[in-house]
Order: structure tokens, then C-alpha cells, then sequence
């Protein structure tokens, strides 16, 4: 499995966001791309689900020896074909069970079997879901809404999981937790492309980095081939940019 951005441009109404993006995600990796507020990182992630149309480019996604231009198909074909998007702040069903999130979350699984399988999954990363699988969701903690949210795109047996923004609300010791199971997530083979802000999470956990500003990618590179100290120079000058522009 592999996902291939090339010359991406999307946008709202008249307004284009995104001005040829290229982005490489490769099988089995953690991709993760920081930018201030206004970057166009969420418009990124809802563009490759199908949610936003883009204007030019192309997203090649490699799958189970098949090669598919996103662009051509819709955003249900998507997440048949193994890619969900867990958006930011989670969004779980507040007055829905954690097991009815889970089961919700699974409705377009045939295979009863797959759907238990993939529950004891969720339930061995995510212990404190198990416990409380009868708990109305809108009463979890906000880094349990969080888990709930990956371990309902985790109930689709993802090959690819989008995150917005993990950490966004949480406490240091909850996003820590969170970046724990990712990482875990992703030994089991998951691939996984994070969008956030926390510039040290991402830092942190990345095979590859990507940094947006102005809805241009302007720095592309391993973590461990660039100083934390000019990563944020770049990040901060992205937010005087938008400033200016805004």
C-alpha cells in the first residue's frame, strides 16, 4: 500500500487552499505533517477522503496489487478500500454506548466474525474502552473520546488511518498515551499519515515530515535531518504568513 500526491490544488467556493501539494506515504510508515492554523492541513486530509474536490493533481493510491487515481472515485470507494480519517476532536456519538460507537462504526461490514475480531483488537489496545463499553460516550474523558475515535476506524481493519490533529484538547500525559498506541497501531502493520501542531509529537514518532504553510509544502525530509530549532523557525514563519494574509 502506498498513497502518491502529486500537483494537488483544493479549495472552497473561490478560494484555493492547497497549490501543488506532493506527498509520499509509503506502506507501513508513520507520515506526519505539522502547520499553523489556516496551512490547509485539514483541507489535505478531507481532500484524499473525497470530502473536498479537488481542483488539479492526482492521489495514486497502491493497493492489493491495484493502482487507483482517488480523484476518479468517491469517498465510500475509499474506505472500501482501506482508508479512514479519524477527524479532529474525535467525534464519537455522544449519546451512543462505546460499544455502539464500535458497532456503528462498523455497519458496512458483512462478516460478522471480522467485526468481533476487530473489536477484541480494539479492546486489547484500548483496555479502559473495554471496561466501559456500556458507558455513554458523551461521559468518557476527552483522551477516551479520543481512543473511542481511532477505535472506531480501527473497526474497519484500516490499511491507511488519517488523524487530524490527535492531541488537539488533551493533557501532556493523555497525548503521550495516545502516541503510545499509534505507535503500537501502527506495529501492527497499520500505515498511518498524522496532521498536527504539536511540533514534538510529530517529531517524535515520524519516519517522514512535511510541514504546510500558506497551503504550500515547505519542508519535506526525515526528522532526524533537520534541527528542532530551524523546524520551528519554518513553523513559525508559516504563522506570520497566514497572519499577513488573514
Amino acid at each position: 500500500m502506498s498513497l502518491e500526491i502529486r500537483g494537488l490544488s483544493s479549495g472552497y467556493g473561490n478560494t484555493e487552499v492547497l497549490h501543488g501539494v506532493d506527498i509520499s506515504v509509503n506502506e507501513g510508515s508513520i507520515t506526519a505533517m505539522i502547520g499553523p492554523n489556516g496551512a490547509g492541513k485539514t483541507t489535505l486530509l478531507k481532500t484524499i477522503m473525497g470530502l473536498v474536490k479537488p481542483r488539479s493533481g492526482s492521489i495514486i493510491y497502491r493497493h492489493d496489487g491495484r493502482t487507483e487515481d482517488l480523484v476518479r472515485i468517491g469517498a465510500h470507494a475509499r474506505v472500501r478500500y482501506g482508508i479512514c480519517l479519524v477527524p479532529e476532536s474525535g467525534r464519537v456519538f455522544q449519546k451512543m454506548t462505546v460499544l455502539e460507537n464500535l458497532k456503528f462504526a462498523a455497519y458496512t461490514v458483512r462478516d460478522k466474525n471480522l467485526v468481533n475480531e476487530n473489536m477484541v483488537r480494539v479492546f486489547q489496545l484500548f483496555p479502559i474502552l473495554g471496561e466501559r463499553r456500556n458507558q455513554l460516550a458523551g461521559t468518557l474523558s476527552g483522551g477516551e473520546q479520543a481512543m473511542l475515535a481511532i477505535g472506531k476506524a480501527l473497526m474497519l481493519k484500516p490499511k491507511l488511518i488519517l488523524l487530524d490533529e490527535p492531541s488537539l484538547g488533551l493533557a501532556p500525559k493523555v497525548v503521550s498515551n495516545v502516541y503510545t498506541k499509534l505507535r503500537e497501531i501502527n506495529a501492527l502493520g497499520v500505515t498511518l499519515f498524522i496532521v498536527e501542531q504539536n511540533v514534538d509529537k510529530a517529531l517524535g514518532v515520524a519516519n517522514h515530515l512535511y510541514m504546510l504553510a500558506q497551503g504550500k509544502i515547505v519542508f519535506s525530509g526525515k526528522p532526524m535531518d533537520v534541527k528542532r530549532e530551524e523546524l520551528l523557525a519554518k513553523y513559525y514563519a508559516g504563522y506570520g504568513q497566514v497572519a499577513q494574509k488573514t
